[in-house]
Protein backbone atom coordinates (compact mmCIF):
# COMPACT_ATOMS: atom_id res chain seq x y z
CA UNK A 1 0.00 0.00 0.00
CA UNK A 2 1.28 3.77 -1.14
CA UNK A 3 0.50 5.75 1.59
CA UNK A 4 1.21 9.60 1.86
CA UNK A 5 1.44 11.23 5.14
CA UNK A 6 1.55 15.21 5.37
CA UNK A 7 3.21 16.77 8.15
CA UNK A 8 5.03 13.60 8.65
CA UNK A 9 7.93 16.03 10.61
CA UNK A 10 5.42 16.62 13.55
CA UNK A 11 4.82 15.27 16.45
CA UNK A 12 2.56 12.79 15.53
CA UNK A 13 3.82 12.26 12.40
CA UNK A 14 7.11 11.04 13.80
CA UNK A 15 5.59 8.73 15.80
CA UNK A 16 3.50 7.26 12.92
CA UNK A 17 5.86 7.00 9.89
CA UNK A 18 8.39 4.37 12.10
CA UNK A 19 4.93 2.26 13.66
CA UNK A 20 3.68 1.82 9.97
CA UNK A 21 7.39 0.90 8.65
CA UNK A 22 7.38 -1.68 11.51
CA UNK A 23 4.19 -3.45 10.10
CA UNK A 24 5.68 -3.81 7.04
CA UNK A 25 3.62 -3.59 3.46
CA UNK A 26 3.69 0.23 3.42
CA UNK A 27 4.95 2.24 1.03
CA UNK A 28 5.77 5.69 2.75
CA UNK A 29 6.18 8.80 1.93
CA UNK A 30 6.15 12.12 3.62
CA UNK A 31 5.29 16.04 3.12
CA UNK A 32 6.13 18.32 5.46
CA UNK A 33 7.12 22.37 5.60
CA UNK A 34 10.04 21.36 8.11
CA UNK A 35 9.01 24.19 10.54
CA UNK A 36 9.97 21.48 13.15
CA UNK A 37 12.24 19.05 11.28
CA UNK A 38 14.95 19.93 13.69
CA UNK A 39 13.05 19.55 17.26
CA UNK A 40 14.57 15.96 17.56
CA UNK A 41 15.44 13.54 20.74
CA UNK A 42 16.56 10.61 18.62
CA UNK A 43 16.81 9.38 14.75
CA UNK A 44 15.67 10.85 12.64
CA UNK A 45 11.80 8.84 11.72
CA UNK A 46 12.45 10.13 7.73
CA UNK A 47 14.34 7.38 7.35
CA UNK A 48 12.24 4.33 7.76
CA UNK A 49 10.49 6.50 4.28
CA UNK A 50 11.22 5.80 0.64
CA UNK A 51 10.87 9.65 0.27
CA UNK A 52 10.41 12.79 1.79
CA UNK A 53 9.10 16.12 0.20
CA UNK A 54 9.59 18.99 1.50
CA UNK A 55 7.20 22.32 1.00
CA UNK A 56 4.40 24.25 1.82
CA UNK A 57 0.66 22.61 2.39
CA UNK A 58 -0.81 25.62 0.69
CA UNK A 59 1.29 24.49 -2.74
CA UNK A 60 1.01 21.27 -2.70
CA UNK A 61 2.30 19.91 -6.10
CA UNK A 62 -1.22 17.39 -6.81
CA UNK A 63 1.08 15.46 -8.57
CA UNK A 64 2.88 13.66 -5.73
CA UNK A 65 -0.09 12.20 -5.20
CA UNK A 66 -0.49 9.62 -8.35
CA UNK A 67 -0.56 6.32 -7.66
CA UNK A 68 -1.50 6.92 -3.64
CA UNK A 69 -3.71 4.25 -2.32
CA UNK A 70 -4.45 6.54 0.86
CA UNK A 71 -3.47 10.06 2.41
CA UNK A 72 -2.99 10.49 5.91
CA UNK A 73 -3.68 14.16 6.28
CA UNK A 74 -1.89 15.31 9.57
CA UNK A 75 -0.40 18.44 8.68
CA UNK A 76 -1.34 21.90 10.35
CA UNK A 77 -0.74 24.54 12.69
CA UNK A 78 -1.19 22.51 15.65
CA UNK A 79 -2.34 24.38 18.99
CA UNK A 80 -4.97 27.48 20.32
CA UNK A 81 -2.01 29.06 20.95
CA UNK A 82 -0.68 28.80 17.53
CA UNK A 83 -4.54 30.05 16.60
CA UNK A 84 -4.53 33.23 18.68
CA UNK A 85 -1.28 34.30 17.13
CA UNK A 86 -1.78 33.45 13.79
CA UNK A 87 -5.37 33.44 13.18
CA UNK A 88 -4.91 33.66 9.64
CA UNK A 89 -2.79 31.44 8.82
CA UNK A 90 -4.37 28.71 10.72
CA UNK A 91 -7.18 29.21 8.44
CA UNK A 92 -4.90 29.40 5.51
CA UNK A 93 -3.49 26.24 6.65
CA UNK A 94 -5.64 24.03 8.56
CA UNK A 95 -8.81 24.97 6.67
CA UNK A 96 -8.63 26.19 3.30
CA UNK A 97 -5.51 23.93 2.47
CA UNK A 98 -6.61 21.10 3.53
CA UNK A 99 -9.88 21.05 1.44
CA UNK A 100 -7.98 21.45 -1.32
CA UNK A 101 -5.46 18.78 -0.58
CA UNK A 102 -8.76 16.50 -0.85
CA UNK A 103 -10.44 17.97 -3.50
CA UNK A 104 -6.77 16.84 -5.50
CA UNK A 105 -6.99 13.37 -3.70
CA UNK A 106 -10.45 12.38 -5.34
CA UNK A 107 -9.37 14.14 -8.55
CA UNK A 108 -6.03 11.70 -8.77
CA UNK A 109 -8.16 8.87 -7.76
CA UNK A 110 -7.03 8.01 -4.68
CA UNK A 111 -8.95 5.72 -2.89
CA UNK A 112 -9.01 6.90 0.70
CA UNK A 113 -8.72 9.86 2.44
CA UNK A 114 -7.57 9.91 6.00
CA UNK A 115 -8.06 13.81 7.93
CA UNK A 116 -6.63 14.43 11.79
CA UNK A 117 -9.36 16.10 13.72
CA UNK A 118 -10.06 16.78 17.16
CA UNK A 119 -12.49 16.59 19.84
CA UNK A 120 -11.33 19.97 20.59
CA UNK A 121 -14.25 21.17 18.40
CA UNK A 122 -16.80 20.01 21.21
CA UNK A 123 -15.86 23.22 22.75
CA UNK A 124 -18.09 23.35 26.01
CA UNK A 125 -19.35 20.08 25.94
CA UNK A 126 -21.03 20.25 29.24
CA UNK A 127 -21.53 17.33 31.82
CA UNK A 128 -22.46 14.68 29.31
CA UNK A 129 -19.91 12.53 27.27
CA UNK A 130 -20.44 13.72 23.53
CA UNK A 131 -20.87 11.45 20.77
CA UNK A 132 -20.30 11.89 17.13
CA UNK A 133 -23.98 12.65 16.62
CA UNK A 134 -24.00 15.58 19.10
CA UNK A 135 -23.67 19.20 18.30
CA UNK A 136 -20.18 20.71 18.26
CA UNK A 137 -19.46 24.01 19.80
CA UNK A 138 -15.87 25.12 18.82
CA UNK A 139 -14.18 27.80 20.58
CA UNK A 140 -10.50 28.35 19.22
CA UNK A 141 -9.48 28.75 15.49
CA UNK A 142 -7.98 25.75 15.88
CA UNK A 143 -10.93 24.24 16.75
CA UNK A 144 -13.03 25.90 13.65
CA UNK A 145 -10.66 25.12 11.28
CA UNK A 146 -11.11 21.32 12.15
CA UNK A 147 -15.02 21.80 12.09
CA UNK A 148 -14.82 23.62 9.27
CA UNK A 149 -12.70 20.41 7.28
CA UNK A 150 -15.26 18.48 8.25
CA UNK A 151 -18.01 19.82 6.94
CA UNK A 152 -16.58 20.23 3.44
CA UNK A 153 -15.10 16.55 3.39
CA UNK A 154 -18.59 15.28 4.18
CA UNK A 155 -19.43 16.53 0.49
CA UNK A 156 -16.34 15.02 -1.20
CA UNK A 157 -17.16 11.65 0.20
CA UNK A 158 -18.16 9.14 -2.73
CA UNK A 159 -17.94 5.13 -3.09
CA UNK A 160 -14.64 5.96 -4.96
CA UNK A 161 -13.39 8.06 -2.16
CA UNK A 162 -14.03 6.94 0.60
CA UNK A 163 -13.07 9.75 4.00
CA UNK A 164 -12.24 9.17 7.83
CA UNK A 165 -12.30 11.88 9.99
CA UNK A 166 -10.80 10.98 13.27
CA UNK A 167 -10.96 13.27 16.20
CA UNK A 168 -8.45 12.79 18.10
CA UNK A 169 -8.15 13.13 21.82
CA UNK A 170 -5.32 15.78 23.73
CA UNK A 171 -2.03 14.06 22.61
CA UNK A 172 0.49 13.37 25.04
CA UNK A 173 3.93 10.84 25.35
CA UNK A 174 6.81 10.93 24.34
CA UNK A 175 7.83 11.59 20.34
CA UNK A 176 10.76 11.81 18.41
CA UNK A 177 9.87 15.60 17.83
CA UNK A 178 8.81 16.18 21.61
CA UNK A 179 6.11 18.39 22.13
CA UNK A 180 5.85 20.58 25.61
CA UNK A 181 3.27 22.38 24.81
CA UNK A 182 0.49 19.81 25.59
CA UNK A 183 -1.17 19.64 29.23
CA UNK A 184 0.64 16.63 30.30
CA UNK A 185 4.12 16.86 28.53
CA UNK A 186 4.06 20.47 30.18
CA UNK A 187 3.17 19.37 33.40
CA UNK A 188 5.85 16.53 33.35
CA UNK A 189 8.91 18.58 31.84
CA UNK A 190 7.96 21.75 34.85
CA UNK A 191 7.95 19.18 37.24
CA UNK A 192 11.28 18.09 36.10
CA UNK A 193 12.89 21.25 35.62
CA UNK A 194 10.94 23.32 38.58
CA UNK A 195 10.27 21.06 40.57
CA UNK A 196 6.27 22.59 40.45
CA UNK A 197 3.16 22.56 38.49
CA UNK A 198 1.45 25.57 37.47
CA UNK A 199 -1.98 24.64 36.60
CA UNK A 200 -3.07 27.65 34.89
CA UNK A 201 -6.82 27.78 35.34
CA UNK A 202 -8.56 26.58 38.66
CA UNK A 203 -8.10 22.97 37.17
CA UNK A 204 -11.74 21.97 37.21
CA UNK A 205 -12.22 21.60 33.29
CA UNK A 206 -12.01 17.55 31.45
CA UNK A 207 -10.32 16.81 28.23
CA UNK A 208 -9.64 13.30 26.96
CA UNK A 209 -5.95 12.38 26.34
CA UNK A 210 -4.40 9.36 24.63
CA UNK A 211 -0.72 8.50 23.98
CA UNK A 212 0.61 8.99 20.34
CA UNK A 213 1.51 5.73 20.45
CA UNK A 214 -2.53 5.14 20.60
CA UNK A 215 -2.90 7.62 17.38
CA UNK A 216 -0.56 5.84 15.22
CA UNK A 217 -2.64 2.36 16.24
CA UNK A 218 -5.32 4.35 15.69
CA UNK A 219 -4.48 5.19 12.28
CA UNK A 220 -3.27 2.06 11.34
CA UNK A 221 -7.05 0.78 11.83
CA UNK A 222 -7.98 3.34 9.73
CA UNK A 223 -5.63 2.62 6.67
CA UNK A 224 -7.08 -1.34 6.72
CA UNK A 225 -10.56 -0.77 7.72
CA UNK A 226 -12.82 -1.69 4.86
CA UNK A 227 -15.93 1.42 5.73
CA UNK A 228 -19.28 0.64 4.32
CA UNK A 229 -20.09 4.16 4.56
CA UNK A 230 -18.51 6.67 2.17
CA UNK A 231 -17.75 9.40 5.12
CA UNK A 232 -16.83 8.71 8.85
CA UNK A 233 -16.35 10.54 11.47
CA UNK A 234 -15.36 8.69 14.78
CA UNK A 235 -13.58 9.79 18.27
CA UNK A 236 -10.23 8.28 19.18
CA UNK A 237 -10.12 7.49 22.56
CA UNK A 238 -10.50 5.99 26.03
CA UNK A 239 -13.38 6.69 28.25
CA UNK A 240 -10.40 6.29 30.96
CA UNK A 241 -8.73 8.94 29.67
CA UNK A 242 -11.32 11.55 30.31
CA UNK A 243 -9.75 13.54 33.09
CA UNK A 244 -10.23 16.88 35.14
CA UNK A 245 -6.83 19.10 34.33
CA UNK A 246 -6.25 19.24 38.20
CA UNK A 247 -5.81 14.99 38.61
CA UNK A 248 -3.29 15.16 35.67
CA UNK A 249 -0.94 17.32 37.85
CA UNK A 250 -2.00 14.89 41.11
CA UNK A 251 -0.99 12.41 38.89
CA UNK A 252 2.26 13.75 37.74
CA UNK A 253 3.03 14.75 41.25
CA UNK A 254 2.22 11.10 42.68
CA UNK A 255 4.94 9.80 40.32
CA UNK A 256 7.83 12.79 40.24
CA UNK A 257 8.77 13.08 43.63
CA UNK A 258 9.04 16.00 46.16
CA UNK A 259 7.03 18.53 43.42
CA UNK A 260 4.32 21.12 44.12
CA UNK A 261 1.06 21.69 42.32
CA UNK A 262 0.40 25.52 42.45
CA UNK A 263 -3.24 25.31 41.51
CA UNK A 264 -4.83 29.66 40.36
CA UNK A 265 -8.41 29.69 42.29
CA UNK A 266 -8.92 33.11 40.50
CA UNK A 267 -8.53 31.94 37.19
CA UNK A 268 -11.07 32.97 34.34
CA UNK A 269 -12.98 30.16 33.29
CA UNK A 270 -11.55 27.65 30.76
CA UNK A 271 -14.81 27.45 28.67
CA UNK A 272 -12.73 24.32 27.21
CA UNK A 273 -13.92 21.47 29.34
CA UNK A 274 -15.63 18.27 27.27
CA UNK A 275 -16.01 14.57 28.32
CA UNK A 276 -16.30 12.33 25.44
CA UNK A 277 -17.75 9.37 24.56
CA UNK A 278 -15.75 6.56 22.74
CA UNK A 279 -18.29 3.57 22.11
CA UNK A 280 -18.18 4.05 18.30
CA UNK A 281 -14.42 3.34 18.10
CA UNK A 282 -14.71 0.49 20.63
CA UNK A 283 -17.26 -1.08 18.51
CA UNK A 284 -15.46 -0.65 15.16
CA UNK A 285 -12.18 -1.03 15.98
CA UNK A 286 -11.77 -3.56 19.37
CA UNK A 287 -8.19 -4.69 18.06
CA UNK A 288 -6.83 -1.42 18.27
CA UNK A 289 -8.39 0.41 21.20
CA UNK A 290 -5.35 2.32 23.64
CA UNK A 291 -3.08 0.23 25.37
CA UNK A 292 -1.26 2.92 27.18
CA UNK A 293 -1.45 3.52 30.91
CA UNK A 294 -1.10 7.32 32.20
CA UNK A 295 1.41 5.98 34.70
CA UNK A 296 3.45 4.43 31.74
CA UNK A 297 2.91 7.73 29.47
CA UNK A 298 4.65 10.05 32.63
CA UNK A 299 7.18 7.33 33.20
CA UNK A 300 8.07 7.38 29.52
CA UNK A 301 8.30 11.71 29.36
CA UNK A 302 10.26 11.61 32.52
CA UNK A 303 13.18 9.08 31.33
CA UNK A 304 13.07 11.53 27.56
CA UNK A 305 13.06 14.72 29.46
CA UNK A 306 15.63 13.65 31.69
CA UNK A 307 17.73 13.53 28.46
CA UNK A 308 17.18 17.13 27.63
CA UNK A 309 18.49 20.43 28.73
CA UNK A 310 15.10 21.75 29.82
CA UNK A 311 16.30 25.29 30.42
CA UNK A 312 15.84 26.00 26.98
CA UNK A 313 12.42 24.55 26.51
CA UNK A 314 11.36 26.99 23.17
CA UNK A 315 12.74 24.28 20.87
CA UNK A 316 10.09 21.97 22.20
CA UNK A 317 7.61 24.87 22.26
CA UNK A 318 5.68 24.82 18.81
CA UNK A 319 4.47 28.77 18.66
CA UNK A 320 8.44 29.70 19.58
CA UNK A 321 9.67 27.62 16.98
CA UNK A 322 7.01 28.59 14.46
CA UNK A 323 7.51 32.59 14.77
CA UNK A 324 11.24 31.53 14.55
CA UNK A 325 10.96 30.40 11.37
CA UNK A 326 8.67 33.01 10.20
CA UNK A 327 11.00 35.49 11.46
CA UNK A 328 13.55 34.05 9.24
CA UNK A 329 12.01 33.97 6.58
CA UNK A 330 12.29 30.32 5.97
CA UNK A 331 11.36 29.73 2.22
CA UNK A 332 8.44 26.91 1.74
CA UNK A 333 7.62 27.20 -1.88
CA UNK A 334 9.98 25.57 -3.66
CA UNK A 335 9.75 21.80 -3.35
CA UNK A 336 12.45 19.33 -2.05
CA UNK A 337 12.70 15.74 -2.37
CA UNK A 338 14.99 13.56 -0.37
CA UNK A 339 14.81 10.15 -0.38
CA UNK A 340 14.64 7.57 2.46
CA UNK A 341 17.84 5.68 3.59
CA UNK A 342 15.79 2.44 4.58
CA UNK A 343 13.38 1.78 1.92
CA UNK A 344 14.32 3.54 -1.20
Amino acid sequence: MKILVTGNMGYIGSVLVPYLASRGGYELYGFDAGYFEECLTGPRPENFLVRQYRGDIQNFPDELLNGMDAVIHLAALSNDAMGVRFDQLTEAVNYQASVKLAQMARAHGVPKFIFASSCSLYGAGGDLAKTELDSLNPLTAYARSKSAVEAELKNLASPDFKIMALRFSTACGASPRLRLDLVLNDFVATALSEKIIRVMSDGSPIRPLIHVKDISRSLLWALNYQAQEDYLVINIGSDHWNYQIKDLAEICAKLIPKIKIEINPKAMPDKRSYRVNFAKFRELAPDYQPQMTLEKTVESLVWMCGKLDLSDRQSYIRLAMLESALAKKAPLGTLVVQSGNLMG
